[in-house]
């Protein structure tokens, strides 16, 4: 089983910033993507930013620009830097995980409010 811990939500005004970190840990496994979905009240979750095996970086349009997700290996974790936050970012952000058998592992999910 593989574990991902989140951390570094908050609130935050608009125009701000946050840094999101994602943390592995458990089996071993080869990373087929690697990335952060999100999901507001009411609304569907959304992917906000991958990395792609072999480093291809998809991000979702309104926040291109804004956010840069990277990746520390030697640390098995992942980051997402939020930059000039606007409201419609509130939502509760998910880390996410596919390996190359097509299995999905989900962190626990941080909160992010931006306020205007």
């Amino acid at each position: 089983q593989v574990q991902l811990v989140e951390s570094g939500g908050g609130l935050v005004q608009a125009g701000g910033s946050l840094r999101l970190s994602c943390a592995a840990s458990g089996s071993k496994i080869v990373i087929k993507s690697i990335g952060w979905y999100r999901q507001a009240p009411d609304k569907q979750r959304e992917l906000v930013a991958a990395i792609i095996s072999g480093g291809t970086t998809n991000y979702l349009d309104s926040v291109k620009g804004r956010f840069t997700i990277s990746r520390d290996n030697a640390k098995n974790t992942v980051y997402l830097q939020m930059n000039s936050l606007k409201p419609e970012d509130t939502a509760v952000y998910y880390c996410n995980v596919v390996d190359f058998l097509n299995r999905d592992y989900w962190g626990q999910g941080t909160q992010v409010t931006v306020s205007s």
